[in-house]
């Protein structure tokens, strides 16, 4: 996708949307044709780190053993420890707000089934498990600052229901270069899971939070 065209779509958006009192996420969909979701094989679910991050600070919650306890406190948002698992057990209203709360779930791998006894109902159908996908499945000597680092700059890439690929690709406050380059990225990632590239893309529109989209 060429940046020129991009950035011309930018700044269309930026001269039509209404201000709001609040820092707007920008965010890129990609609409698909001609791809059957109900074969597993075309779904796409991936993470992607985008080159100039996503403007705004994602939250990350641990859950681990004495192994990983001093260095998640020192790398995360929170840590809740095995030892602290039935504390929440059966709490359904807390977990989900646990899983509004944080972005990413990491898991110290040793304990996955008591995380997924303790959490898993809530956190599956919210997609907020901990994924080996995304590098938060980690044994118990992993170096979680380099992970929550890199987690600061990861999308979620996914189109399993609807033909439909949409993601956060940056806050209105940064340079549309930067936003551009993200789109870049994610256009070129997706085409290259799609079996005919760019011939299963039907369109594609980019938006504020409370803005109508621009299509590019």
């Amino acid at each position: 996708m060429e940046q020129n065209k991009i950035l011309e779509a930018l700044k269309k958006l930026r001269s039509e949307a209404k201000k709001r009192k609040f820092k707007q996420s920008v965010d890129f969909s990609i609409v698909l044709k001609d791809v059957d979701l109900k074969n597993p094989e075309n779904k796409i679910d991936e993470f992607l780190i985008l080159p100039n991050g996503i403007g705004k600070k994602i939250k990350v919650c641990a859950l681990v053993d004495k192994d990983l306890v001093t260095q998640a406190r020192e790398a995360c948002d929170k840590v809740i420890t095995k030892e602290e698992f039935s504390k929440w057990a059966g709490k359904k209203k807390e977990i989900k707000k646990l899983a509004n709360d944080f972005d990413y779930f990491i898991a110290q791998a040793t304990i996955m089934t008591d995380i997924a006894a303790t959490f898993g109902k809530i956190f599956g159908p919210k997609g907020k498990m901990p994924n080996p996908k995304s590098g938060c499945i980690v044994p118990p000597k992993a170096d979680l600052k380099s992970l929550v680092k890199k987690l600061q700059k990861t999308v979620r890439i996914q189109a399993k229901k609807q033909p439909v690929v949409s993601t956060i690709v940056g806050t209105e406050d940064m340079k549309d270069e930067e936003i551009a380059q993200n789109i870049s990225t994610i256009y070129d990632f997706v085409k290259k899971k799609l079996p005919r590239g760019d011939q299963q893309i039907k369109k594609t529109y980019v938006k504020f939070t409370m803005s109508k989209p621009v299509m590019l």
